[in-house]
């Protein structure tokens, strides 16, 4: 605590470590399977392949409505939703553009989610970007 009593530790606590840990090694599986410079529909298709292989529950191109005071407007398709808990994104490029997160940001948000994993494939490797929605 503070002079002012208030505490100033952060929240340390790792939002679903393990499924984390499986999802980041199944992309990194692909990576160093298929390697760099292919469609991002190719690397979708092999990661669901891997996640299939893990025995990671997944639901591919997730529909998520747009509603505005109620009624539908819009709809957006996630890449993935894990195991019910994971908005899981793939990207191809170093560069995460803010309007992706942002729009990653609503997905949790529609869907009452706490977390979000954007991986990049680039030329050397695979970029992952936790986002979180701590509400």
């Amino acid at each position: 605590m503070n002079m002012e009593g208030k505490n100033n530790n952060k929240n340390t606590e790792v939002v679903y470590p393990e499924l984390s840990y499986k999802i980041n090694g199944a992309i990194f599986n692909v990576f160093k399977e298929i390697g760099s410079g292919h469609l991002e529909k190719y690397y979708q298709k092999a990661v669901a392949i891997e996640l299939k292989k893990q025995g990671i529950n997944f639901v591919e191109q997730y529909y998520v409505p747009v509603e505005y005071q109620g009624k539908n407007i819009g709809k957006y398709y996630l890449d993935f939703l894990v195991e019910g808990k994971i908005v899981l994104e793939l990207k191809k490029g170093i560069f995460i553009p803010a309007n992706l997160i942002q729009q990653t940001k609503k997905y949790l948000m529609a869907l009452n989610l706490k977390l979000a994993l954007v991986a990049c494939f680039t030329n050397k490797g695979v970029i992952i970007k936790r986002i979180l929605n701590l509400y």
